[in-house]
């Protein structure tokens, strides 16, 4: 039996702080190709993108342990969540549509 999911933590939760972490990680992207690396915001984009990798992982973690979210999204979400957060969205995409079916 798995233990239970601490308070709050729930698939539709990381689903949606999923979906910002690519947003942000987008901003990042924009701001320092595009954009011309304005400073400050390049550095808050960037410490905003590895601090949202990190507790994003340590979620993950727990939800596999818990059983709210798949193995292989919480992989998607930390393996590939440090280079390009997409993935790990696209994931929960596929997961939402799966559970649906």
């Amino acid at each position: 039996m798995a233990p239970r999911p601490p308070r709050g933590l729930t698939f539709q939760r990381l689903k949606w702080a999923s979906f910002c972490h690519s947003a942000i990680y987008l901003a990042l992207l924009w701001a320092a190709f595009l954009g011309g690396k304005p400073e400050p915001a390049t550095f808050v984009l960037g410490l905003g993108h590895g601090l949202m990798w990190i507790g994003m992982s340590a979620a993950c973690l727990v939800a596999v342990r818990t059983r709210v979210i798949a193995w292989r999204t919480a992989v998607a979400v930390a393996v590939f969540g440090g280079l390009g957060p997409f993935v790990g969205s696209l994931d929960f995409v596929w997961e939402t549509r799966r559970r649906r079916a």
